[in-house]
């Protein structure tokens, strides 16, 4: 016998309220239309679904069970319901996010907590990548939105791009490091000591190997290269090796006291860290929201990084 999900979910709120008047009012519904859907349940059956003439209403064994039924119908219908009205408010959803490693690890990934210490009910998928693959990702739909340092966004490309924090690179070493007790350490102080290349294909490496040449640096002493930023963090303290870093990266691990910035100014690259998305990417609250906490987060950070780079002395 097959019966109406819609009639056990009136009969659960009717013997959860032991009246047909609560009953409607529950559901929203008239009493004259739940009164109809008992009396035609009652046929189908052939079976009463109440007793006789006792107040409140008093279901049979049968009622009780079958109501049993319509109360998880009536509980997914409520949690069906709450998904809707979450995901139009961006409280509830997922979000595919792709970046960079070294900005991932050391910015995003605290954000993103903070974030979800909000919005507990959405889930962010975090995954790594470069500009090229980020953008053949977003293309592909394989991530909503990326995070990553751009520098040119050609026109036709169909994305868009949000600055949120302007590039600044720094050579970067361990809190102990012996140039740290030079007031104005020199080019050819900083090319003694060996390198950490960061992993090749990315930015910061087009970056270092400009910057030594820069330097007049005839042979480049790469010492360790293409590790995590773990592992380049967990190298450099126990060694006297330098590398090339964004500001906000050695930012973020100020107060581990593990990493620093040398006083030796070093060009800006021409680009920015920001928010990459498609430009006609059917609107999503959650990521929408998502993006927005990460823009605030920024802003939020922009000007406490301006207030560490200003009480440092960069060299000439």
């Amino acid at each position: 016998m097959k019966l109406d999900e819609r009639h056990l979910i009136q009969l659960a709120a009717v013997v959860q309220t032991s009246s047909v008047t609560g009953g409607a009012e529950l559901l929203g519904m008239t009493q004259p239309a739940v009164s109809r859907t008992l009396s035609t349940l009652e046929k189908r059956l052939g079976e009463p679904l109440f007793f006789k003439g006792q107040r409140p209403l008093q279901p049979t064994p049968l009622a009780r069970a079958l109501a049993d039924q319509g109360n998880a119908m009536l509980a997914a219908s409520r949690k069906a319901s709450e998904t809707v009205q979450f995901f139009r408010e961006g409280k509830a959803g997922n979000v595919r996010v792709g970046g960079t490693p070294f900005f991932m690890d050391a910015l995003i990934s605290s954000m993103t907590a903070e974030f979800q210490n909000s919005f507990p009910e959405i889930r962010v998928d975090q995954s790594y990548g470069y500009v090229r693959d980020l953008r053949e990702a977003i293309h592909a739909d394989r991530i909503d939105l990326a995070i990553c340092p751009i520098d040119i966004l050609g026109e036709g490309s169909g994305l868009v791009f949000e600055e949120i924090l302007p590039g600044r690179n720094v050579v970067a070493c361990s809190v102990l490091h012996p140039l740290l007790n030079k007031r104005k350490p020199t080019a050819r102080e900083l090319l003694e000591y060996p390198w950490v290349a960061p992993p090749e294909g990315s930015p910061l490496y087009a970056d270092l190997h400009s910057m030594l040449l820069s330097l007049g640096a005839t042979e480049i002493k790469i010492r360790y290269s293409g590790g995590s930023l773990a592992s380049v963090i967990n190298y450099m303290t126990r060694t006297n090796a330098l590398t090339v870093l964004p500001h906000s990266v050695v930012f973020a691990y100020r107060k581990d006291r593990t990493l620093t910035a040398l006083p030796f100014k070093i060009p800006h690259p021409d680009r920015a860290l920001g928010i990459l998305r498609s430009a006609d990417a059917p609107y999503l609250p959650a990521v929408d929201k998502y993006a927005q906490h990460i823009a605030g987060s920024f802003k939020d950070l922009r000007h406490l990084i301006k207030r560490h780079e200003d009480a440092v002395v960069w060299g000439g």
